[in-house]
């Protein structure tokens, strides 16, 4: 069984990921297929469009817990090729089709795509807070939401498909047998475009949403080092063995006032 599966529909790709016991986990296995799917679709005359869901109850947990505690190496391990669709030079346009849980990598992969349906059941989390030493604290910002939208993201609380819905994160909301219709019919309008206006206003439209300046960049490095790091692999730990985490925090217990500065470039 594949872990990564795809279906035509005239000139739509359907991708879709198949790790259902694992709710779609980023395994290695996946993450290879994946951007060797996206590289064929890429570099395809005849496909234009993709739909990116997930078999069962998740769309994507994010990262495979359970693989990344065995190479003891947090974030997993990244594809032998480029991923066109992760590194922004995928220029067609993507739809998400949400079928469940979309958590950690699993969000980032609904943040990349150009247009999003999803079920009345799924659940998003941005996870970045709970696994390593800062939040996803770009996330908000890039969905052009409000502050304390975007600071309860980054802390890593939970919204469902209604609440996203409302403040505009997805663009529809549908039934589970009408998910994947839903999204073909997007995708049927898309087709009806002159190719070279979609594809440049795609284009055009990813080129504008906010990025964080380089300042905020290099201070998320220094904040990713501020702690104590043994942090990452007992959050991991805890999750796959279902049991309270027990944090150290900093090396240094003064280090939590000793917060790294905003350098203005």
């Amino acid at each position: 069984m594949a872990v990564v599966e795809t279906e035509r529909h005239g000139q739509v790709l359907v991708v879709r990921m198949n790790r259902p016991d694992s709710l779609n986990a980023l395994n290695t296995e996946m993450r290879q297929m994946l951007a060797e799917t996206w590289t064929e679709f890429r570099s395809s005359k005849e496909l234009e469009v993709a739909i990116f869901t997930g078999t069962g109850r998740g769309f994507c947990a994010g990262e495979d817990m359970k693989e990344s505690l065995a190479a003891k190496k947090p974030g997993g391990t990244r594809p032998s090729l480029p991923d066109p669709f992760m590194d922004g030079t995928l220029e067609k346009p993507v739809i998400a089709a949400v079928n469940g849980f979309a958590m950690g990598g699993g969000f980032m992969l609904v943040e990349r795509t150009d247009l999003r349906v999803a079920v009345p059941e799924a659940v998003f989390e941005v996870s970045e807070a709970k696994r390593w030493l800062l939040g996803g604290y770009n996330h908000g910002h890039l969905a052009n939401l409000p502050y304390p939208v975007a600071m309860e993201m980054a802390l890593g609380f939970r919204f469902t498909a209604e609440r996203f819905h409302q403040i505009g994160f997805l663009n529809r909301i549908a039934p589970k047998d009408e998910l994947l219709p839903t999204a073909l019919k997007m995708a049927e309008h898309l087709l009806t475009l002159p190719p070279a206006s979609r594809v440049n206003t795609v284009h055009m439209m990813r080129l504008m949403r906010p990025e964080p300046t380089d300042g905020h960049k290099d201070l998320a490095k220094k904040l990713h080092d501020h702690g104590d790091k043994s942090d990452l692999i007992e959050s991991r730990a805890a999750f796959a063995e279902k049991r309270k985490p027990n944090f150290k925090g900093w090396l240094n217990a003064d280090d939590r006032y000793r917060m790294p500065g905003l350098e203005k470039k």
